[in-house]
């Protein structure tokens, strides 16, 4: 599990649309208990973290497609 600002890289097989390959940090964790509404509905059960790119950009993205940020 992660936790606020952690840096982490989005896993080499995750999809396109994550940014796999890309460092982020974590801004925003929403355990499995917590998920409300549609928008989680995208994402199988489990933690979805929302991250920061670099430049700004944010993206949830569910627990399995992160890892630790080796630097």
């Amino acid at each position: 599990m992660f936790t606020y600002d952690d840096t982490v890289r989005v896993k080499a097989n995750a999809p396109a649309e994550a940014r796999r390959g890309e460092q982020a940090w974590v801004i925003g964790i929403t355990p499995e208990e917590r998920r409300q509404g549609s928008h989680f509905d995208q994402f199988p059960p489990g933690t979805v973290y929302l991250l920061e790119f670099e430049g700004g950009d944010t993206l949830d993205v569910h627990e399995s497609m992160i890892e630790p940020a080796t630097r």
